[in-house]
């Protein structure tokens, strides 16, 4: 494998020294670039375009190609796993995903198997060998999953929610049953996020989508334990050198001290906590990645910029943040305020390292 040109980005998430903070953005290959909508439209349907590696590549990279950016997340979607399990996804316009076939009883629970990633998953292991072929070691290549429980939220759902009634129901109803789910979701998170290491993702996330939906108790029996299965199970070295893992539960603000406890390396937090307060509850025990409200990319490049340096004195001096954006970057923002943002990253952030 091609050695790392720059390698900042691991050096931050391991605490090391490094002379910037680094940035990169949640959803950087995605709507809001007119290249990558350009390129979904040649692939035919979202799916396609996941299942597509050269494509793959090709929208991965493309974010890349405008932007200094100091890492390249993989193109693809947390429902690729659920998919491979036989639960007939679809996309419906304007609707999101669904299931054909939801998890909702001991016979469906029994039905589901670990997909193979080198079988059903094999597009998305291709991707990753050719993304991290065509990126010549400019960046990092991370790769990543959902969490057990937001994944098994889509399954048994059958797609997104409002208020999370049949996974509730069955949570409350039979926790035995869905701890059988989680169990073997998780053990299928682990194979696929190793059988991505083992292709040449240098470092790994955990997006917990739905585990701010859950009460404190509930969050850390059904969604914080799995993640700590998965974690236990990661291959944490590959080609001489660590692999990081972050975790990022979206609005888990109340629990990332619990979070800084299942052995990642780093956690991602949204913009509803300051990072200062969460700097507090963890300590030196991992680095955190973020935390820019999304929605002030819609702000002028000069207000960006000055968001961009509270967030940087929010954290204050010393390694151990990635700098990123409190979730997903959205489709209608301008590509120029996210280029304003990265720049803005690259020049205040060298005074909090020296």
């Amino acid at each position: 494998m091609t050695s790392l040109t720059n390698d900042t980005f691991l050096r931050a998430l391991l605490r090391e020294p490094v002379d910037y903070t680094p940035v990169w953005m949640m959803r950087q290959a995605g709507r809001y670039l007119p290249e990558y909508r350009a390129t979904r439209a040649k692939a035919g349907s979202f799916m396609d375009l996941c299942k597509n590696p050269e494509l793959a590549c090709e929208v991965t990279l493309q974010p890349l190609e405008r932007f200094p950016l100091d890492a390249a997340i993989l193109f693809s979607d947390i429902l690729t796993v659920p998919d491979a399990m036989g639960l007939g996804l679809y996309f419906s316009e304007g609707e999101g995903p669904h299931f054909e076939r939801p998890v909702r009883s001991e016979a469906d629970v029994d039905r589901i198997g670990i997909p193979d990633p080198e079988g059903e998953l094999k597009y998305v292991m291709d991707a990753v060998s050719t993304i991290r072929r065509e990126l010549q070691g400019r960046v990092p290549l991370i790769g990543f999953s959902g969490s057990p429980w937001t994944l098994a939220t889509y399954m048994v759902e059958g797609g997104g929610a409002k208020n999370f009634s049949q996974i509730k129901g069955m949570m409350f109803d039979r926790p035995d049953l869905l701890h059988r789910l989680l169990a073997k979701t998780a053990d299928a998170v682990t194979v696929y996020l190793n059988a991505q290491i083992a292709r040449g993702a240098q470092a790994t996330m955990i997006f917990d989508t739905w585990g701010g939906a859950l009460a404190p108790a509930n969050y850390r029996e059904f969604s914080l334990a799995y993640m700590q299965r998965v974690i236990a199970g990661l291959t944490r070295e590959a080609e001489g050198r660590k692999v990081p893992v972050i975790l990022f539960t979206k609005n888990g603000g109340q629990w990332l001290g619990d979070m800084a406890n299942t052995g990642c390396d780093a956690l991602g937090v949204d913009w509803t906590t300051d990072l200062a307060d969460a700097r507090r509850l963890v300590g030196d025990r991992v680095a955190l990645q973020g935390n820019l409200d999304p929605c002030a990319l819609y702000a002028s490049p000069e207000r960006i910029r000055e968001e961009v340096a509270r967030v940087l004195a929010s954290y204050g001096q010393g390694p151990g943040h990635v700098f990123n954006l409190g979730h997903g970057i959205t489709p209608d923002v301008n590509p120029e305020h996210a280029g304003a943002m990265v720049a803005a990253v690259h020049e205040l952030s060298r005074a909090y390292h020296v």
